[in-house]
């Protein structure tokens, strides 16, 4: 009998087939559009590191609205994000007010508007009320907004402003966003946006590893794939509780135990968990830690390698004398990592890495303080 397919999805933003530990904000969202107007997960902030799984979520909570029949309008943060939305959701310019045709290729018209900044409030506004007036009864529109840290401070404003007058005016619809930790500070505290600091937060950290292990258990096991509970337990300590490395993890145990099963094993055993797991980091290392490393700089990196030295938060004083620097030179490349997202101020005095596993990268990819990988 050949070997079922591989289960599991490492792939950013792919379902997995099984959202581990997130099953509350799911329960909220669904109870937010059931209470109708009004209900205050109609209207969320969802943040965490990267790779925790901000985006699984969103396309979690837009398979929910779709199922009762919602429109659901998907952006990532960039820029032109309000435009996009207005284009997107009222495609004929005449909707809205202030709308222009963008001139172009060849006089060719993409659809695409221009909105006039002082503008763009009022005409998102107009083109989600004329959207709204298509939809039959019982039905609304669902926006979500993926890397929102990223968006300019006139497109947020825009978006909270028009949100902020559909929401009084018991509108169905519903706006998600989600972003990196520093999303709450950087534009939660911004005074235009105070209307943010309603929205119903979750903050995605690590799953509990007694989670993961069910988790892995039943996707392994309801596949027709035998493992023993050592080895599972191998396998779940590996992942540390990141949904990341979760997925990748499961890839890795699968893909080595598919290729080594004759036939007639059908099972995960201990060689396929530590082959899959050393796959499982390299692929981390590869894809996640390497790409944060290279673009930093060398005191930057050298700032990072003095942290790893501590198997959790480390003190900026003790950073400051690794380096050799005083105080305050060593603070300037605190604050470049804090501004990359790369680490976090955990309490007063310390700090620690935003990226889980990036302490773990480093201490094996530059075991004697070696650093030529970075920039300049």
């Amino acid at each position: 009998m050949v070997f079922p397919a591989n289960p599991f999805k490492p792939t950013a933003g792919v379902m997995p087939p099984v959202l581990i530990g997130r099953e509350s904000i799911s329960l909220d969202f669904r109870e937010g559009l059931e209470d109708g107007p009004g209900a205050p997960d109609r209207l969320m902030l969802i943040t965490g590191p990267r790779g925790c799984g901000k985006t699984v979520m969103l396309t979690e909570l837009g398979l929910i609205a779709k199922k009762r029949h919602w429109d659901v309008i998907d952006e990532t943060a960039s820029d032109g994000l309000c435009d996009r939305l207005i284009a997107r959701i009222a495609p004929k310019p005449g909707l809205v007010s202030g709308a222009t045709i963008k001139p172009t290729f060849m006089g060719a018209s993409l659809g695409e508007i221009s909105i006039a900044p002082a503008l763009r409030p009022a005409s998102l506004r107009d083109a989600i009320a004329a959207h709204l007036h298509t939809l039959g009864k019982g039905r609304g529109l669902l926006i979500t907004i993926d890397e929102t840290q990223d968006a300019s401070l006139e497109d947020m404003t825009a978006i909270s402003t028009a949100a902020q007058h559909l929401l009084r005016e018991n509108a169905e619809v519903a706006f998600v966003f989600a972003g990196l930790p520093s999303l709450i500070s950087d534009l939660l505290n911004a005074k235009v946006l105070t209307f943010l600091r309603r929205a119903s937060i979750k903050e995605l950290g690590d799953v509990p590893l007694d989670e993961v292990r069910t988790a892995l258990a039943s996707t392994i096991r309801g596949a027709g794939v035998s493992i023993d509970e050592d080895v599972l337990e191998s396998a779940t300590r590996a992942t540390g509780g990141y949904p990341y490395m979760i997925q990748l993890v499961g890839y890795g145990i699968w893909r080595h135990a598919r290729r080594r099963d004759d036939g007639n094993d059908h099972a995960i055993r201990a060689e396929d968990v530590k082959i899959g797991v050393e796959q499982a980091r390299a692929k981390l290392g590869a894809g996640v830690c390497a790409p944060v490393v290279k673009r930093l700089s060398k005191r930057c990196v050298e700032y990072l390698m003095a942290m790893a030295q501590d198997d959790g938060p480390s003190s900026t004083s003790d950073i400051a004398n690794r380096m050799g620097e005083n105080m305050n030179y060593a603070n300037g490349y605190r604050q470049r990592l804090l501004d990359e997202h790369v680490i976090t101020s955990s309490s007063w005095g310390k700090v620690d890495f935003a990226i889980p596993f990036l302490r773990e990268y480093l201490r094996a990819e530059y075991p004697n303080g070696n650093d030529e990988g970075a920039s300049a």
